[in-house]
């Protein structure tokens, strides 16, 4: 495609956008029946604030679910710690909860406008950020150019390009060039996504590693953890986490198979929690006895199951196990990040389909600290493996935490790269605080 090609592409992207813009409306009040969107705030995609912008410097922070979210935390802090000022917009109900949980009322949240031109323009002249910060692979054109047309320097931080996204791209090259030539700067995970936006025309770039890395452990309640402690004493508990469909099934395979050898309690916590009543309703098919943690439901020594059904307490779970199956691994290609089980010294399991996390796997695979599985049968022998082998099981779960300490240093990279950027907003947030300390001293 041609330079004059790419543009006309980008128009009719522009236009398509506008045709459809009506008829948004209905369907995210679909999505807001199906749970999907906060009925109330469905304002906010179309770019309308529900409150006034903060005096001073502003930095506007995407990311697009709960990953994301998490990974792009500590890097927020930093920003705040610094007196600048953070809006951050994410786009699923799941990491809208997270955001409160985690950040509370230290930053403002929104949800991302749609990429179209009056959401993201009114978003935009509202809120008039210093700068725009895009985690990962969020790459929306409209948003991109818009940003571009009002001069907003926009930085790309924890960049990745999937094999299929980078293929896609590459087909298309200058309309590429056209939408990564706006990016200020972008900071890749890995040498090979940095050698991709090269190749697709941004400038400059630099590698960090992956943020999701330096993230800390998922948090959890000692409370409730004491209270669960108690009721799976004396049980052999493994966890299947960050699962999708069909492999809630594979899991439960694995605990009736083990069920005949050893007490055992399974934890299954979907990576989408809507899931769950559907999950539940087949364990009970089988015949399993399941406990949900949305019902604060007592474990008894007769339950099969725990469902774990809630948002942001990832940090329970895998604490009350010792391994972990991480999911989107034997059905779905990509799979989930396996740094956070690392982090709470689980041995981890996946299937063999994790690219999405490709070095990280690597890693743990060469330190001995994660196991590849290629089906239930192979599932169902690894657990069982490990529950029978302590010593086993405790050299892995102490290589999986090594591997995680040993990839550490993303955040401190980041902020590295981005403090060009950040350094005037600091001078601008302290001249402003130096104001208003003189004139309230008129007061």
């Amino acid at each position: 495609m041609s330079a004059v090609g790419a543009r006309w592409a980008l128009g009719g992207y522009r236009w398509a956008g506008l045709a459809l813009y009506p008829l948004l409306i209905p369907y995210l009040a679909v999505r807001a029946a199906k749970g999907k969107e906060e009925h109330p705030r469905r304002r906010e995609r179309f770019g309308y604030a529900r409150e006034q912008r903060p005096a001073g410097p502003l930095v506007w922070f995407h990311a697009a679910s709960v990953g994301e979210t998490v990974a792009v935390i500590p890097l927020i802090r930093e920003v705040r710690n610094r007196g600048i000022g953070v809006i951050l917009t994410t786009g699923t109900v799941t990491s809208a909860a997270v955001v409160a949980e985690r950040l509370g009322d230290s930053v403002i949240h929104q949800y991302v406008p749609l990429d179209l031109k009056p959401a993201v323009g009114r978003f935009l002249d509202h809120w008039k950020p210093d700068l725009a910060i895009i985690a990962e692979s969020e790459i929306w054109p409209m948003t991109i150019l818009e940003l571009g047309a009002r001069r907003m320097p926009q930085v790309l931080v924890n960049g990745r390009l999937s094999d299929r996204s980078f293929e896609s791209w590459s087909r298309r090259p200058s309309l590429a060039e056209a939408l990564f030539e706006n990016l200020s700067h972008v900071v890749a995970q890995s040498d090979v996504d940095a050698e991709r936006f090269v190749k697709l025309g941004a400038r400059p770039v630099s590698v960090s590693g992956n943020l999701k890395f330096d993230a800390v452990a998922p948090p959890h309640d000692e409370a409730v953890l004491a209270h669960y402690r108690a009721q799976t004493e004396g049980r052999a508990v493994w966890a299947a986490v960050s699962t999708f469909e069909g492999e809630e099934a594979i899991a439960m395979d694995v605990h009736q198979a083990l069920k005949q050898r050893l007490p055992i309690l399974t934890m299954i916590i979907p990576r989408h929690p809507d899931r769950c009543d559907a999950i539940e309703k087949m364990a009970r098919k089988r015949g399993l006895s399941v406990a949900r943690r949305s019902s604060n439901a007592t474990i008894t020594p007769d339950t099969d199951l725990l469902i774990g059904d809630t948002i942001g307490e990832m940090g329970l779970y895998l604490n009350l196990t010792e391994i972990a199956f991480v999911g989107r691994s034997l059905t779905k290609a990509g799979g989930q990040n396996p740094m956070e089980p690392a982090a709470l010294h689980c041995a981890v399991l996946s299937g063999p389909n994790v690219k999405n996390f490709r070095d990280a796997y690597q890693q743990l695979l060469k330190n001995g600290g994660a196991r590849m599985v290629r089906d239930g049968d192979t599932l169902t022998k690894a657990v069982g493996h490990l529950l029978f082998n302590e010593e086993v099981r405790h050299s892995m779960m102490a290589a999986s935490f090594r591997t995680l300490d040993d990839m550490r240093g993303a955040l401190s990279r980041t902020l590295a790269a981005i403090e060009p950027f950040l350094h005037p907003l600091v001078l601008k947030a302290g001249l402003a605080a130096s104001e208003q300390d003189h004139f309230s001293g008129y007061g």
